[in-house]
């Protein structure tokens, strides 16, 4: 899998730079956004790839590896700001204001991209298993439909554990509807792009997997598990 490894990294690059940029929420005319969302559909786009092309089991261990990078992200961050600072450096306060909510938003990241991803994994694994492997408008759908679960969990699950009490309740509710609307529409924008992608990804590992419910642990705590190969057709289609 010559490809599987660039993807993990990438995964774990955005996922140690989203709780930091999420600490902003920055406004587009009367839209009201984490920063966060600049990066973070991509994590997304990439699982509807990682799924069509490796099937669950390839998922859960890249969405695995990702969330560890995250928590180390999290845990420097803490520990760096917990120690004392210098006499000549004065920009502890500054610290503590942007890196020292870090942790919070941090802890919000690892639940929602936690249940978000499997759910999207999931959902779009089923799905392809249901459609035959079939692509096309097909695809087209999975992609989309998958993303319209898993980041309705995402989405909720963050704005309710990053900014309960922070902000009004009002301004919370309303963010969270524009967030999950922006996402929706960033991965529908992306499917001219990712579908192709996908099945150039196909072409290069020479892999189409086909997850079965028979043959296909869905459990996503069974990261070190060996999964049986349902009928996973070799090549794109």
């Amino acid at each position: 899998m010559r490809l599987y490894g660039v993807f993990a990294g990438i995964f774990s690059a955005v996922l140690a730079t989203v709780p930091v940029a999420s600490t902003k929420i920055f406004s587009i005319g009367p839209l009201q956004l984490p920063g966060g969302t600049v990066i973070f559909p991509l994590v997304f786009i990439l699982n509807d790839v990682l799924t069509e092309v490796y099937g669950y089991d390839g998922s859960r261990r890249i969405i695995w590896t990702g969330l560890a990078c995250q928590g180390l992200a999290a845990l420097t961050l803490a520990a760096v700001g917990a120690l004392p600072p210098a006499a000549s450096w004065p920009n502890q306060a500054a610290y503590d204001a942007i890196l020292g909510f870090a942790p919070r938003i941090a802890l919000a990241s690892f639940a929602a991209y936690l249940c978000g991803e499997f759910a999207n994994s999931f959902v779009l694994s089923r799905m392809k298993y249901r459609d035959a492997g079939r692509g096309g408008l097909r695809q087209g759908w999975r992609f989309l439909a998958s993303t319209i679960v898993g980041e309705g969990v995402d989405s909720a699950i963050f704005m309710v554990v990053a900014y309960t009490g922070t902000i009004p309740s009002g301004d919370l509710w309303r963010t969270l509807a524009t967030l999950y609307v922006a996402k929706v529409l960033y991965e529908a924008a992306a499917l001219p792009f990712s579908i192709p992608f996908a099945n150039w990804v196909k072409r290069v590992e020479g892999l189409d997997s086909i997850d079965s419910p028979a043959t296909t642990n869905y459990n996503p705590f069974c990261v070190f598990s060996v999964q049986r190969r349902g009928p996973g057709v070799p090549g794109a289609r």
